[in-house]
């Protein structure tokens, strides 16, 4: 039996009109050289810009909670 596990990497997206800019989790199958700074399309559907400098989850206000809830399954 193969174990699968996930790998998600922490995202920001850009405010747009009153929508404040939150982060994002994105699931990662590339190394992480490959994605440090690409736009990618974040668990929730948004798109966002990946940065390796941050771990997801992140203990922040200003983090998706469809994306907690999504990265947790």
């Amino acid at each position: 039996m193969m174990l699968q596990t996930s790998l998600f990497a922490a995202a920001r997206s850009r405010a747009h009109g009153p929508t404040a800019a939150l982060w994002h989790a994105v699931e990662v199958h590339r190394p992480p050289s490959e994605v440090d700074g690409a736009c990618e399309i974040t668990l929730c559907g948004s798109l966002a810009r990946v940065s390796t400098d941050e771990v997801w989850p992140l203990a922040a206000s200003d983090v998706c909670p469809t994306c907690v809830l999504l990265s947790r399954r």
